[in-house]
């Protein structure tokens, strides 16, 4: 415990000027989690086989032309470039047939990439839009995750007696994914409707956290699908005693994209 709280200690003492601050602070310091995040995605498949060398640096070539195509543009927009997305395809597909060594790189592992070099990339490239638009719609977005998170767990502790998904995650009970909802929709309400707009229908934010809150906890439960898969605790160590990159954001990547549907009318 006193790991987790140091380690927690220390990334709120860095995170959280850079979120304060914005601009060129926030998007480099959410390049750096991208490639963390690609690294950590590929590490997990690769206690199986090893991806080669050029693969690894394509995909981290390419997750970087898809985060900085939309955050270097400083607006808050996002566009898809049918070309870089054409290439994208190409350069993770293409290999299979130059390879033309199942045991080396096969359409499996392409895809596998392929799926997580455009997920996090996109993704990723999100958190620097919404900064963008405001500093308090993105405190209004982790909010959202760590209160859902934090009550999750403790009501789970102190309640849980129903396991939600135990072959995912056994810790996890509907008691406490409930109350977790349950509590971020109140206060985040409170939040939305006292720091952000005072004129918004209570019903109708109420409504779009409770789901925020909800598909937050899916894309938890996503991210512990992968790792049991892989049979791994965590995607890696970087932070004592919470794990990797994609241990922390798991939730809030699923809120964020999410948040996207809900933007124009918030």
């Amino acid at each position: 415990m006193r790991q987790r709280i140091l380690s927690a200690t220390v990334a709120f003492i860095i995170f959280i000027p850079i979120v304060i601050l914005g601009g060129i602070y926030f998007n480099l310091a959410f390049y750096v989690l991208t490639l963390l995040g690609l690294r950590e995605f590929m590490k997990i498949r690769e206690k199986a086989k090893k991806f080669p060398d050029f693969i690894r640096l394509i995909s981290y070539l390419m997750i970087s032309l898809l985060y900085f195509y939309n955050t270097l543009n400083n607006n808050a927009n996002f566009y898809l470039d049918y070309r870089l997305i054409s290439a994208l395809f190409l350069v993770i597909l293409l290999p299979v047939v130059l390879y033309h060594n199942e045991k080396v790189y096969n359409i499996k592992d392409a895809f596998y990439l392929l799926g997580g070099v455009f997920f996090l990339g996109f993704s990723m490239s999100l958190f620097y839009v919404y900064r963008s638009i405001d500093l308090k719609i993105m405190i209004f977005l982790f909010l959202i995750t760590i209160i859902t998170d934090s009550y999750a767990y403790f009501i789970g502790r102190l309640i849980g007696k129903n396991k939600l998904l135990e072959n995912i995650s056994p810790k996890k009970t509907w008691e406490g994914t409930i109350g977790g909802s349950l509590v971020c929709t109140f206060v985040c309400t409170v939040y939305f409707t006292t720091v952000i707009d005072s004129n918004i229908s209570p019903v109708l934010i109420s409504t779009i956290i409770l789901f925020l809150s909800i598909v937050g906890q899916l894309g938890d439960l996503f991210f512990s699908a992968i790792k049991r898969i892989y049979h791994e605790k965590d995607f890696s160590n970087i932070m004592p005693g919470h794990g990797g990159i994609l241990d922390r954001l798991d939730s809030i990547i699923f809120v964020v994209l999410t948040f996207s549907f809900f933007i124009e009318i918030i």
